[in-house]
């Protein structure tokens, strides 16, 4: 499992703690947010199981994780670009800031199949089935909590682009 964006490891942490990986890549640009992120996985008690690397995800899986990366899922739950998002009625992927849609799903594609992303609730649906490249279905699940969405993952299996 890859984590990109990683922040102070909230994600990070419970997909160690899942068991269900052997061990996470949690990357995060920020050097404060890794220390952070360390010291909350050693909180919970899964510091051994997470390798945490500062810097920019794009670089570290293409030049750092490329061997394990077509055996891996990539996560990512990118910046949105500020609290616009919470007011647009349908949430524009193709102007997400600082990454849109389309830069996440080429840049990963180019090293695994597997990709998760973490969106707001309103985003646009017909773009991300349109970005879809996959014979398979991507598939959108919204999260949510006293009966109201707050977020949705989408799950793509897509073709790799190399």
């Amino acid at each position: 499992m890859i984590d990109c964006f990683a922040g102070v490891g909230g994600n990070t942490i419970a997909f160690a703690r899942s068991g269900r990986w052997k061990r996470v890549y949690a990357i995060e640009k920020d050097e404060y947010t890794v220390m952070c992120g360390k010291h909350n996985a050693r909180l919970y008690g899964v510091d051994g199981l997470i390798s945490w690397i500062h810097g920019d995800c794009f670089e570290v899986i293409k030049n750092q994780l490329a061997p394990l990366s077509p055996h891996s899922v990539v996560f990512a739950s990118p910046p949105w670009g500020g609290p616009g998002y919470s007011t647009d009625p349908v949430f524009d992927l193709t102007t997400m800031q600082p990454y849109s849609l389309q830069r996440l799903l080429n840049s990963f594609q180019d090293v695994t199949t597997e990709i998760v992303l973490f969106l707001p609730r309103t985003s646009d649906l017909q773009q991300l089935a349109n970005a879809n490249t996959s014979e398979k279905k991507a598939k959108a699940v919204h999260y949510c909590m006293e009966g109201a969405s707050k977020a949705m993952c989408v799950y793509f299996h897509l073709p790799r682009s190399l």
